[in-house]
């Protein structure tokens, strides 16, 4: 088939962020549904991608290639490993959530405001943020894959500066400020990881005479691009910072809680549960891709980043009085779990690691949205403010409650699988690694449950006994988180078959194999004339 699949995927979103815009400020439903529809198609694309993805064929499918820009080597060219396709899918899963959790958070406060278009320009943009990442994770053009890296940034700061969180215990200008400061602060730190990256992808041309993702592998696998070992050293480093900083990864990680804390709960999930996924992506695919050798080198410090970050998050959640920066620093806790199985050089690591991108995406964005949901009944984001909450609304207690657990990684739901392969696979090859990194889950046990003593149980509050339960939008978006987290969690293998060849194929890269274990297997004594086995 030449249908261009891929390009129809992350250009149907995009198409649906036109629309949107354009509907006459009166039509804010129109909008609403109109931006809910082109998710709900771009749904469906990401599952025939997903369908027409062979895990045991190629290692790029669905490929596209055709001249762009030729006399810089440029060509639009995409392709999707399994890594690539669980990502997009996870993206495409969760922005009708998105849309249908924010469905009343960019209307207007007062009706007379009618020229200005916020609700349009709010999903609007959260259409054209899931285009941009749809598209990073088909290219496999470096050039072609930086500037959509660097686009998202541009509507991400509208969300975050324009449609801020409406529960601030401060007045509107002080909150205004906040805001302002927030999105500053994020695209700041992510334009100077992007001009890093942007010498690096130049200085990766001159050595390597083209921009291809393919063709620099191929060449390096078959000896035939040399890089020195400086050069190449110094090229990784920049490709790293920035998707360090889009992960986030410490120390690289400070934009993120305000972010987080100022953002809309459905901006929020659109930040940590599909954007920063990103980095970690990237890490997986440019990273180890082109510089194997450069990779193994950074290993050791990275892993101390990794482990900082694991523990310093998870600390700094246990103290947070603010309900979403509590879920913002748990969440670079958990970013550091992934960067770990990354780079821990071994298949469960990898596998573990791409699994923990996919379910921390649904765990954070059910607990998140549920959250808002919370904060938007109360008109406050400060843990100190609830108590009782379960006794009032006993269901949204219990999304709370599931989408907490999941967040500490109980055994049963999503994230125990992938949380499990990293440390399986960081311990075989670094054992004190991965036992300082198991300190992670006791403190997302305490943060998590603290969390919920505090909110959820004890004496009902007088500014919570009228608090009323979920509605059925309410319901709609976050049952079906819940059923894929328990889903996920008791039979994983659907995502594991399509990601563990792809893992196989980053490993090749590296050229690294797992460890053999270490207990010599005993032969045993024969019976009954039987060969010993």
């Amino acid at each position: 088939m030449n249908f261009p699949l891929l390009t129809v995927t992350a250009a149907l979103p995009a198409v649906g962020a036109i629309l949107t815009a354009a509907v006459p400020a009166a039509r804010r439903t129109l909008a609403k549904w109109l931006a809910l529809l082109f998710s709900l198609a771009t749904l469906a694309l990401a599952v025939l991608v997903a369908i027409r993805f062979e895990p045991g064929g190629d290692r790029y499918q669905l490929t596209e290639s055709r001249a762009w820009i030729a006399d810089f080597g440029v060509r639009y060219e995409l392709g999707v490993d399994g890594i690539g396709v669980v990502l997009i899918a996870l993206t495409a899963l969760l922005i009708p959530f998105v849309i249908a959790a924010g469905w009343n958070d960019a209307d207007p406060l007062e009706t007379h405001s009618s020229r200005w278009r916020p609700t349009q320009g709010f999903f609007a943009l959260i259409l054209l943020v899931e285009a941009m990442v749809i598209i990073s994770f088909e290219a496999t053009d470096v050039f072609l894959f930086y500037i959509f890296f660097e686009a998202m940034l541009i509507p991400m700061y509208f969300l975050i500066g324009g449609f801020g969180d409406r529960a601030h215990s401060g007045s509107d200008e002080n909150a205004a400020a906040q805001r302002s400061y927030a999105a500053v602060k994020f695209l700041l730190y992510n334009l100077a990881g992007g001009l890093i990256m942007l010498a690096a992808v130049i200085g990766l041309y001159v050595v390597a005479g083209n921009f291809s993702l393919q063709e620099i592998t191929a060449a390096r696998a078959a000896g035939t691009l040399d890089m020195a070992t400086n050069t190449e050293r110094w090229l990784f480093l920049g490709f790293f910072f920035a998707f360090a900083v889009k992960a986030p990864l410490w120390p690289l990680h400070t934009w993120l809680p305000n972010a987080m804390g100022e953002a809309t709960a459905p901006v929020a999930v659109l930040i940590t549960a599909v954007v920063d996924k990103v980095g970690t992506f990237a890490m997986l695919r440019f990273c180890l891709g082109l510089f194997p050798e450069a990779s193994k080198w950074a290993t050791p410090v990275i892993l101390v980043l990794a482990l900082i970050s694991i523990v310093y998050g998870a600390l700094v959640a246990v103290g947070q009085r603010d309900i979403k920066r509590l879920v913002a620093y748990a969440s670079i806790s958990h970013f550091g779990f992934i960067v770990l199985g990354i780079f821990a050089m071994t298949s469960q690591g990898q596998s573990g690691a791409t699994l923990y991108m996919v379910n921390h995406g649904i765990s954070t964005a059910a607990l998140m949205l549920v959250a808002g949901f919370l904060i938007s009944r109360r008109g406050s984001r400060l843990i100190a403010d609830y108590g009782g909450v379960q006794k009032v609304a006993p269901v949204l207690a219990g999304t709370f409650l599931i989408g907490g657990l999941a967040t500490l990684s109980l055994p049963g739901l999503a994230p125990f699988v992938s949380e499990f392969l990293v440390l399986v696979g960081t311990f075989s090859r670094y054992p004190v690694v991965g036992i300082i990194a198991t300190t992670g889950i006791v403190l997302a046990a305490l943060y998590t449950l603290v969390l919920y003593q505090r909110t959820m149980t004890g004496p009902v509050k007088e500014e919570v006994r009228t608090m009323p339960d979920l509605h059925l939008r309410e319901v709609l978006v976050v049952a079906p988180l819940i059923v894929l987290l328990i889903g996920l969690g008791v039979y994983p293998k659907p995502l594991t078959d399509i990601v563990n060849p792809a893992v196989q194929h980053t490993m090749s890269d590296v050229k690294q194999t797992d460890p053999a274990p270490e207990v010599a297997v005993e032969a045993v004594p024969a019976k009954n004339g039987e060969a010993a086995k």
